[in-house]
């Protein structure tokens, strides 16, 4: 096995050799080894002449490093390499046009068998919106859904925490993080922490290999795993060009479903929410909404989860604040304007809103703004 996994890696870390000229010499030849023992001419017959020659070339000493490097990573407790020949390799990967030649994964390999849910949005994300990405995901991951998302921060991040909440409970889900780096490299080094509770509880999964730094153009590209792996993607908060709309486009073309949550007209964030929904993706409102879009029964934990989920509890037992809550709304208000909307002088309203803002009931935007959280 040992030697069949060196073939793979090195058919992978082969000049101008990409994921479809992979795939159309495992066509032709079979297996790897044989893509290697294959004569100059018959190769020029499936690749170009500079592709040919790369494959017959020696094993430069750096390939070689690397793939010594790998194979002993694979043998570390937890650690796996997949590739498409292998049982393991999710099915739900198979079906998309494009799938990876090889997966690096960290940790429960189990869970890319199992029914997921992916959850993205804004690196930049709101208050609100983070808080909408762990409840929801906690509450799919309570109903036995397996949430995946991208592990940068902001909604991210949040996905993540949430979907972990129930990872060690009998029948519940857990989180697969997608990353655009090699597996042992974390990134952002803030998510640290997050990453080695993904690793124990639920799995990291990437297509780069060891020693792959984060790279801009790779994150786009690994949103066809998000996808690819999951029934459907739920967006939470998007601005116009976040790429969060990407993974939601290979959704769509992989004929997953696509949901977003709406937010106010006034917000960046939602804009792109919006948009989608325009174009057809499911507005939902609570985590149940999506359940029974996918016909997927929830469990009794999800069904309290969800409640909790979707409550607005006062963030304070003070009664001046929750009408002052009241008042403030979810949509972006400024201070002058809330003055004139709750008749209180600015100085008064200033302090009120600033032990909200402690409490974490409302948020302040850019621009002075402010609006309820919960």
């Amino acid at each position: 096995m040992t030697d069949d996994l060196a073939y793979w890696l090195r058919l992978e870390q082969t000049p101008g050799v990409g994921g479809e000229t992979a795939r159309r010499l495992l066509g032709t030849f079979g297996l790897p080894e044989n893509v290697f023992a294959a004569s100059f001419s018959s190769l020029q017959k499936v690749v170009s002449e500079r592709i040919a020659q790369a494959i017959t070339a020696p094993i430069s000493d750096t390939s070689a490093s690397l793939i010594a490097r790998t194979l002993e990573w694979a043998a570390l407790p937890g650690n796996h390499v997949l590739t498409l020949a292998d049982p393991d390799y999710p099915n739900a990967l198979l079906d998309i046009p494009d799938p990876p030649l090889i997966l690096y994964v960290k940790g429960r390999i189990e869970l890319l068998a199992r029914p997921a849910l992916a959850v993205v949005g804004s690196r930049n994300a709101t208050v609100q919106g983070m808080t909408n990405a762990e409840r929801f995901s906690d509450s799919l991951s309570a109903a036995g859904l397996t949430v995946i998302s991208g592990m940068a921060l902001g909604i991210d991040t949040a996905a993540h925490i949430g979907g972990l909440q129930t990872a060690n409970t009998d029948g519940a889900g857990s989180t697969i993080a997608v990353i655009g780096t090699g597996t042992d490299i974390v990134y952002p080094a803030r998510n640290r922490s997050l990453a080695h509770r993904i690793a124990e509880q639920g799995c990291i999964v990437s297509e780069y290999a060891l020693g792959t730094p984060a790279i801009a153009t790779n994150f786009p590209r690994r949103n066809r795993i998000i996808s690819g792996l999951a029934r459907g993607v739920l967006v939470v908060e998007a601005a116009l060009q976040s790429g969060s709309l990407i993974t939601a486009r290979m959704a769509a073309e992989q004929g997953r479903d696509v949901f977003a949550i709406p937010g106010s007209i006034h917000s960046p964030l939602s804009k792109g929410c919006h948009q989608l929904i325009k174009q057809g993706a499911k507005l939902v409102e609570t985590a149940q909404d999506i359940l029974e879009e996918l016909r997927f029964a929830a469990s009794a934990r999800s069904t309290t989860a969800d409640i909790a989920a979707n409550a607005s509890p006062p963030a304070t037992g003070d009664l001046e604040h929750h009408a002052l809550l009241q008042l403030i709304g979810f949509d972006p208000v400024s201070l002058d304007a809330l003055s004139e909307r709750c008749n209180e002088d600015i100085t008064t309203l200033h302090a009120q809103l600033l032990a909200l803002e402690l409490d974490g009931a409302i948020e302040m935007l850019p621009g002075g703004l402010y609006r309820r959280v919960d």
